[in-house]
């Protein structure tokens, strides 16, 4: 199965929703606006041409210079053809709503609480979002870019800590 062959598929259910797609890295990624995510991953998983149909990986990304700083990574593969593909959707801070998959892979449930726990992306239709890994009353997303980074210290060598 060809990228040529998904985006095509793809461009002609969702023109325009479709932000933008990219073929240069090793797996296929399509950027789509945040109210059709669930129809593009309901189609690509249920769409006999594209099939697939296991659900790898979802996690939050945090970009805070963009417009919409917000975003949630979908990587999908298609167990027959060995084939992947990641998909993107983004959001503000001020309205960070994003449709569940729950309904489409059980293993979303998990994956969307964590997203949450960490950056604060509400999944609506969700049917237990709460935090997992943080205490409950935290009131921070501890993942999002929005604090400063620790001033360097005398006492450390930075050539251990990876700067």
């Amino acid at each position: 199965m060809e990228n040529t062959y998904i985006t095509d598929h793809l461009q002609k259910r969702f023109t325009h929703d479709i932000l933008e797609t990219d073929t240069a890295g090793d797996i296929l990624t399509v950027i789509v606006t945040s109210p059709v995510i669930h129809d593009v991953i309901s189609f690509l998983k249920d769409n006999e041409n594209m099939n697939f149909t296991f659900l790898t990986d979802l996690c939050g990304i945090h970009y805070p210079d963009r417009g919409l700083p917000l975003g949630v990574v979908y990587h999908l593969h298609n167990l027959t053809e060995n084939k992947r593909i990641r998909i993107k959707t983004f959001v503000t801070l001020n309205d960070p709503e994003v449709p569940t998959a729950t309904d489409l892979f059980s293993a979303a449930n998990w994956m969307e609480r964590e997203t949450f726990d960490f950056y604060g992306i509400n999944f609506t239709g969700h049917p237990n979002l709460k935090r997992i890994l943080n205490v409950e009353y935290m009131d921070f997303f501890s993942m999002r870019k929005e604090y400063p980074l620790e001033p360097t210290r005398e006492d450390k060598d930075d050539r251990y800590f990876g700067r």
